[in-house]
């Protein structure tokens, strides 16, 4: 049987600093935490002296894991989740992992160690596989992103439809050679925004040009970089679908240093309905998402996972999109078909 000794001396600590770790005892630094549970992970050791006790007790607190807070979709997401959190009576843990897979399980010992009660993956770097071992210790479930494999609730948006509405507008405003511009290759939201993407464009009998695909782009500096790329071009798009508006507001900007007309020269269009999307000049059309609402469901249904205590339903729930047309793709020379 694995002792606290035993974790002690893995974590290069004294017993009584893995004791006070475990207790959440205040003033221990976060790098001795970090060896401690990293011990614990390792060993497999959940402490004998409180494990019943930390089975039943509730900490009243919930983790949302997250790519990165400066996204402002992400922002606002988490803003919306703290407002329902509290409402609940619960307090939020905000946690990050810049797109790092062993971040990602980092946070989630969280569950494990009995820090939190529950967790929101509003992001998700690993596979299910390597994911599904931490229902054994607390309810998760996936806000956004998500995996159609895992067996727990997913609360998520009609992202073909965004893909598909999107890109229709842009072709009814008579573009048929497209730009396709998004994140990872490995999200499913990015994946099936493609698949209306590509839907779209079959519709009108056009096909995805492949050299006008970006990806892995997600800032401002990212936006500003794809334009770069197409400026260069000897035959460019005349449009741009975004996965963000962050990477819309980089190419509007990109544009307006190269004097390219937006959207007389290149119509660009993005994702999430961000602030920045209505304080660009020209204000940027793009895809608005629920994210109250997502937010709020997303919160009501981990705190019903968390007092029932019955094992997670594969549950899905699917939010819609809306089209917001603003001047980025309104008001250049081409003709509209249908």
């Amino acid at each position: 049987m694995v002792t606290i000794d035993d974790v002690a001396e893995l974590a290069g600590l004294s017993k009584s600093t893995v004791s006070r770790v475990i207790n959440h005892y205040p003033h221990v630094s976060q790098e001795k935490k970090e060896r401690v549970y990293q011990a614990m992970e390792t060993l497999g050791y959940v402490p004998n002296s409180s494990a019943r006790s930390l089975r039943n007790k509730k900490t009243k607190m919930i983790a949302v894991i997250v790519p990165r807070l400066m996204n402002p979709f992400f922002g606002q997401l988490v803003e919306s989740m703290e407002v329902a959190v509290n409402q609940q009576g619960y307090q939020l843990l905000i946690c990050q992992t810049m797109y790092s897979q062993d971040t990602e399980l980092g946070h989630l010992n969280l569950l494990k160690t009995k820090q939190v009660d529950g967790i929101i993956l509003a992001s998700l770097e690993n596979e299910w596989n390597n994911i599904a071992e931490y229902l054994s210790y607390g309810p998760l479930i996936m806000c956004n992103e998500f995996d159609e494999s895992a067996e727990i609730p997913i609360i998520k948006l009609d992202q073909i439809h965004g893909g598909y509405i999107a890109t229709k507008h842009l072709i009814r405003q008579g573009h048929t050679r497209i730009a396709y511009c998004s994140g990872g290759h490995k999200s499913m939201v990015a994946n099936h925004r493609k698949i209306g993407f590509e839907k779209a464009l079959a519709e009108h009998g056009l096909r995805f040009d492949e050299s006008l695909g970006f990806f892995d782009a997600y800032t401002i500096e990212n936006g500003i970089e794809v334009f770069k790329e197409i400026h260069k071009m000897d035959n460019p798009p005349t449009a741009v679908f975004t996965g963000s508006d962050e990477v819309a507001a980089g190419i509007l900007t990109g544009a307006r240093e190269y004097g390219v007309d937006i959207p007389g020269e290149l119509s660009v269009i993005g994702f999430d309905n961000q602030v920045i999307s209505r304080i660009m000049d020209p204000k940027i059309s793009t895809v608005e998402q629920p994210i109250e609402q997502m937010a709020q469901k997303a919160v009501h249904v981990l705190v019903e996972q968390i007092n029932s205590n019955n094992k997670p339903a594969k549950e899905r729930y699917e939010l819609p999109l809306e089209l917001i047309i603003r001047e980025s793709t309104v008001g250049g020379p081409l003709r509209a078909v249908e």
